[in-house]
């Protein structure tokens, strides 16, 4: 693991080599109002020379102080104050019980096809990001080729990015996946899902017909976790079936299959979102959601508010069980708001649902497209085109990523989009020294 000490020089936090002004401005950050102190103590300045010290804290009492630093952005600035807590913040029991106890990891950028763009200022993690933007390695130069499309990404969660080749290996219809770790370099390819998995629940003729291939990191919901598991999911024209991929025991099992007739819907390739422990997807042209339950391996169909046929829709934990669903029309030129609205529990029914609510959208932009979900947050492109008559040039496209917050419904921007997305891979962790390894 890689010492604190090396990214001390990128925060303002005043160093010193005494330890009792040390322990001075860790009592005031630790009795802050923000760590939930009283604001008459927010701030113990340090003593005038010659006044006598703070008595010594015991390291136990310190460790104590130091894990209730409510942001990993000020336990860095923290961990550079001098030599002691440097060590106590970079101990693995210590970093394993801060990150159980402060939750969740920070968004720190977007994953797409030109690899990973950090979080910019004046996002609240951009220098963060920035550290992981130089430490960390989000390029497969060092996994073995894999013909012309090499490597792309196809989810991020937990640490982990999972990362597909569509050129399948030798004798495999399906592709091959690999699970990396971009702070360590360290990789495991994944084994080819094996022909009696597969002919488990596909026959030959279908097989040599699937249409669409995807695979995602089921979230663990603990961050320490070591061990990972993969969802791998096809259709056809009449099915869609589900293998399932475990590194604890390095194998492949047949998940689940469904009929489509059966449950009254079309194939889809609109990519899921994933909400308490199931992924939705939404049917193109329907006002229902296919659902599979990844603990229970079960697909079914799930019924949406009236009029979600040309929406576009993402699924979110709204809280207490319950549905959230936000959702924007198709192609409408200027979708100048998003609509929000909570589901009733399972079992109840769909058109009935609590709140219902307009999120009005930034003007700075002309359009917007709903890009991806996870952790809380929804993600729009939002997208503006600029004239450049009489340059000779055609207008130019200026577009953004920008985070929605459900539990909030705050809208705050990420960063640039050059080029711009059609769909993202949002990254999530914690400063580099507070990461454990995750391959």
């Amino acid at each position: 693991m890689r010492q604190p000490a090396a990214h001390a020089t990128l925060f303002t936090f005043q160093q010193s080599n005494s330890e009792d002004q040390a322990t001075r401005i860790l009592l005031s950050r630790s009795i802050s109002p923000a760590a939930g102190g009283s604001p008459a103590m927010a701030q113990i300045p340090p003593g005038p020379p010659g006044a006598r010290s703070l008595p010594a804290l015991s390291e136990h009492l310190i460790e104590e102080i130091l894990v209730r630093i409510p942001t990993p952005r000020d336990l860095v600035r923290a961990s550079a104050a001098c030599a002691t807590f440097r060590r106590l913040v970079a101990a693995a029991s210590f970093l394993r019980r801060y990150r159980s106890l402060h939750p969740p990891p920070l968004l720190l950028g977007i994953l797409g096809p030109r690899g990973f763009l950090p979080a910019e200022a004046p996002h609240p993690n951009a220098l963060v990001a920035s550290v992981l933007a130089r430490d960390a390695d989000f390029s497969t130069g060092h996994l073995p080729p894999r013909g012309r499309s090499g490597w792309l990404p196809c989810d991020a969660r937990d640490g982990r990015v999972l990362l597909i080749s569509s050129d399948p290996v030798a004798g495999s219809v399906l592709p091959e996946l690999a699970a990396c770790d971009p702070l360590t370099r360290g990789f495991a390819l994944l084994p080819p899902i094996p022909d009696s998995v597969v002919a488990s629940v596909l026959d030959p003729v279908r097989y040599k017909h699937v249409e669409n291939f995807e695979a995602f990191i089921i979230p663990s919901g603990d961050y320490d976790e070591e061990h990972f598991r993969v969802i791998a999911w096809t259709h056809c024209t009449a099915m869609a079936v589900v293998f399932v991929y475990s590194s604890l025991s390095g194998t492949w099992i047949a998940g689940t299959s469904a009929n489509w007739d059966a449950l009254g819907l079309n194939p889809s390739n609109s990519w899921p979102s994933y909400a308490y422990g199931c992924f939705y997807w939404k049917m193109l042209r329907s006002n229902k959601l296919l659902k599979l339950d990844a603990n229970s391996m079960e697909f079914s169909a799930v019924g949406l508010p009236p009029n979600h046929e040309n929406r576009q829709v993402v699924v979110a934990e709204a809280g207490e069980g319950r549905i959230g669903i936000l959702s924007c029309f198709l192609h409408q030129e200027i979708p100048e708001s998003l609509c929000y609205s909570i589901m009733q529990n399972e079992g109840e029914d769909a058109n009935e649902h609590l709140m219902e609510t307009t999120i009005p959208l930034p003007s700075d932009y002309d359009r917007y497209f709903v890009v991806g979900a996870a952790e809380g947050y929804i993600f729009l492109e939002g997208s503006r085109y600029i004239d450049q008559r009489g340059t000779g040039r055609p207008c130019a496209r200026s577009s953004a990523f920008f985070s929605l917050e459900i539990k909030t419904l705050k809208i705050e921007r990420v960063r640039s989009a050059p080029g711009g997305c059609v769909a993202i891979l949002p990254y999530f962790g914690f400063p580099p020294f507070l990461s454990p390894r995750r391959i």
